[in-house]
């Protein structure tokens, strides 16, 4: 779809509020900025998959909300909203980014309450260099890495506006629709098991956080 008919079909759809956030949300940087004032949405009341509407009206955020949110922005200044995901060990969490090409060159937009697996500059030159620049920081605090696989880049124009943008409901689907998408592997299964442990210093930042959560006690 053109990308002026796909920004039109957003206007009709969005408050006057919404359209003035995402008005100012014109690059990769300012969509950044504005996902770091978010609070982290610790869940505290039960999972949640938020639309972009209900993330800009709550003012919190995890990060496949962010990805979403930054996925709407980027399609609202005419660009492609695509994101991509990561797939863990099951005794990790997958991540969601949004992501861009500028030049010809990828970044990407991250949402996360840690350290690490955060913004990307526009310096990579295909989508999997850009994912495997999460690869040694995908790590648990024993050292272990965990980042087996990535999405190819991941369009949400193949869904309707309604379904993803402005919908009131949780959307726990879309969870599983980017989980089944087409993924690539990080590195052979062989190379993944032998893969050296994060060193100590390294895990020390893992204990950096920007929010702390309600849920755990000092």
């Amino acid at each position: 779809m053109d990308p002026k008919k796909y920004r039109a079909q957003m206007q009709a759809l969005l408050s006057p509020a919404e359209k003035k956030i995402l008005q100012k949300l014109s690059t990769p940087k300012k969509i950044q900025d504005y996902l770091d004032t978010l609070k982290v949405n610790f869940e505290v009341d039960g999972e949640t998959l938020m639309s972009p509407r209900r993330v800009m009206r709550t003012g919190r955020a995890h990060c496949i909300e962010a990805a979403l949110l930054a996925a709407a922005a980027l399609a609202y200044h005419g660009r492609p909203p695509y994101l991509m995901d990561f797939q863990t060990r099951e005794y990790d969490e997958d991540h969601v980014v949004a992501i861009f090409e500028d030049n010809g060159l990828w970044g990407a937009i991250s949402k996360t309450n840690h350290a690490m697996l955060r913004w990307r500059d526009g310096v990579y030159a295909s989508p999997r260099e850009l994912a495997m620049s999460y690869f040694h920081e995908y790590t648990m605090s024993d050292g272990r890495k965990t980042m087996l696989a990535y999405s190819e880049p991941f369009n949400m124009r193949q869904y309707k506006l309604e379904q993803w943008l402005t919908v009131e409901e949780n959307m726990e689907w879309f969870a599983d629709d980017i989980d089944e998408a087409p993924h690539s592997p990080a590195a052979p299964k062989n190379i993944l098991r032998t893969l050296r442990p994060t060193a100590p210093i390294e895990r020390k930042i893992l204990l950096l956080v920007e929010q702390k959560d309600p849920r755990k006690k000092e």
